[in-house]
């Protein structure tokens, strides 16, 4: 299996943080981590209840282990996509892909504004990227989530809960993008009309995640 690659397009600028350094971004998910991406990986997609044949959207999927990881989850039948605004991101995450033969489609576009159309996929994952956006362009990458899921789909949100005791430690040096809390999260994707159904601790550091639905009607 060969990797997707998408057609060049000009990409919206968006006003959120983005971090280019494909070395950097791995590190950085690692310490974040606590040194069990790993664990942390599959329990995110546990959280997220993927099944064989659904299509899954990774929104700031950095260099891509989480979509390749969401991908054996899905298996031959299910499509993963996933999106960045940094194109060396983007670029590591297709090369991760075709060294390990799973077929993703790994795409250079911004949160706010998704290149999909309307009811496109099962699942969304947004993990330990929602802290680096300001509230608006938060809010803007909550709407397209719900814009681009299927009725009845879902949106798994994961994120730091605090800063104050991240000061000292080594994840300080790559983590000065500040973090939400719980209930903002909630607030957030409510208000895009996506419906908390479960939330809390990720048992990794102060990570925490909501699974969220599409409200009917909305």
């Amino acid at each position: 299996m060969t990797t997707n690659v998408v057609e060049q397009r000009t990409v919206p600028s968006t006003t959120g943080n983005v971090l280019h350094g494909a070395f950097r971004y791995d590190l950085f998910i690692w310490l974040a981590s606590l040194g069990r991406e790993r664990t942390y990986r599959e329990k995110a997609l546990d959280l997220a209840g993927l099944k064989p044949g659904e299509s899954v959207l990774d929104v700031g999927c950095g260099t891509g282990t989480l979509a390749i990881a969401a991908k054996r989850r899905v298996g031959p039948a299910g499509r993963v996509y996933g999106i960045d605004a940094s194109p060396e991101m983007i670029a590591r995450a297709r090369k991760k892909a075709k060294r390990a033969g799973v077929d993703v489609t790994f795409e250079n576009a911004v949160a706010e504004k998704m290149p999909f159309t309307d009811g496109t996929f099962d699942a969304v994952l947004a993990t330990v990227m929602l802290h680096q956006l300001v509230r608006k362009a938060r809010q803007q990458c909550a709407c397209e989530m719900r814009r681009v899921l299927k009725p009845g789909g879902r949106v798994l949100a994961v994120d730091f809960g605090g800063a104050a005791h991240e000061k000292r430690s080594l994840l300080a040096h790559f983590h000065h993008h500040g973090h939400v809390k719980l209930p903002e999260l909630i607030a957030v994707l409510d208000e895009a009309g996506l419906k908390s159904v479960e939330s809390g601790a990720v048992g990794i550091g102060d990570l925490q995640f909501v699974l969220a639905a599409v409200t009917v009607g909305v």
